[in-house]
């Protein structure tokens, strides 16, 4: 089968939904599949991961429904997706983010064969979608399969867009993302770690996690908080509110690379997602949970359809920094408690692999073709 995956974000940079392509495209061509990535990308000369890409379109960071998406905008991109849609002819066109602009949007207005496309997305509202509803309603019937990866980006969708979709959730490469191998010596000091890994954003609530870890260094002193997430220009203010509240024990690394993302996964106690919403999946959540690491996150949809509370981890109000730190110092203190959650959050993760995901998505396509 000739496949062509359509990524309306920046390649070369890391994210979730480049990082579901790339895993599905991995999986697809393992099986004797024709595959090909169009996605922007830096450089139409670089070959990115060793995959079959098309480059198409110089990328920019533009702030798109409460975060800043690196998209292109070059008004001959249309014209270019044209082309190469005549030439490939795909028997699938599976595009992420069907409606986000410039590349999807026109990938499925210029498609003449069989579509897919993936929801990924869950905010409060779209001003996105708001606006160019009425357009966009225009192609919409040309999807002729329909993918959200969670309840939570299936009722956002569906506010806007009403139909019948199938739920496939993201995967994780449960290889790399294991108990075992290696982990930061670094930080082998007696301290426990809790660990953080996002864009410095402010819908990511790392703001109401340093406050929990001022409440929480009133009674526990020996820990210290790691921060993995590429440099935006929040991080001096992270790193100002850390100075003003005294805490000595922060430590931002900067961008991680995912082969060494699991390093720190496994060298964390304690996991810590505090985001305060726009999150339709938890997928730093299984990651951690994969590396056997207990989790505590805020009860959010997106999150609470991966984690149950009690079991893995611990899901806590969004923005409520008193029930933040609680929830932290119950497993700090508990390191039993913090194996036992951890055991199981590496059995549940399991159900996630990229072998089960991006089977599920075959299927799909076959379902659809037929």
């Amino acid at each position: 089968m000739k496949i062509g995956l359509v990524s309306p974000y920046d390649y070369s940079f890391p994210g979730g939904v480049v990082n579901h392509i790339f895993h599905l495209a991995d999986y697809l061509c393992q099986r004797g599949h024709q595959v090909k990535i169009i996605a922007p990308g830096v450089n139409d000369t670089k070959r990115y991961h060793n995959q079959n890409i098309k480059v198409m379109g110089r990328p920019f960071p533009i702030p798109y429904d409460g975060s800043t998406a690196r998209i292109p905008l070059s008004p001959w991109l249309p014209a270019q997706v044209r082309r190469i849609l005549r030439e490939e002819h795909f028997d699938i066109l599976h595009l992420h983010e069907p409606f986000a602009p410039l590349l999807c949007v026109s990938a499925l207005a210029y498609s003449t064969g069989t579509t897919v496309g993936t929801f990924h997305a869950c905010h409060a509202r779209s001003r996105t979608y708001s606006v160019s509803q009425p357009l966009l309603k225009r192609w919409f019937p040309k999807l002729n399969g329909k993918i959200t990866v969670s309840q939570a980006a299936l009722n956002y969708v569906t506010r806007y867009f009403p139909g019948e979709y199938h739920i496939i959730p993201n995967g994780i490469d449960i290889k790399c993302f294991s108990p075992i191998g290696p982990h930061r010596t670094e930080f082998d000091d007696g301290k426990l770690n809790v660990l953080f890994v996002g864009r410095l954003e402010k819908r990511k609530g790392l703001e109401h996690l340093i406050n929990a870890c001022a409440i929480v260094k009133k009674e526990l002193s020996n820990f210290r908080l790691i921060v993995v997430g590429p440099v935006t220009r929040m991080r001096r203010g992270y790193q100002e509110q850390a100075r003003k509240l005294n805490l000595d024990d922060i430590v931002f690394t900067g961008f991680v690379s995912n082969e060494e993302l699991p390093h720190y996964y496994r060298t964390a106690d304690i996991f810590c997602a505090p985001a305060t919403g726009g999150e339709s999946f938890g997928i730093v959540l299984l990651e951690a949970m994969a590396c056997g690491k207990p989790v505590v996150a805020s009860n959010i949809e997106g999150y609470a359809s991966v984690l149950t509370h009690g079991e893995e981890g611990l899901l806590v109000p969004p923005a409520d920094e008193e029930a933040l730190a609680q929830a932290l110092l119950s497993l700090l203190h508990d390191r039993s408690r913090r194996e036992q959650m951890g055991t199981r959050g590496e059995i549940k993760s399991a159900m996630y692999s990229w072998e089960n995901v991006a089977g599920q998505v075959m299927k799909y396509y076959q379902s659809v073709l037929h």
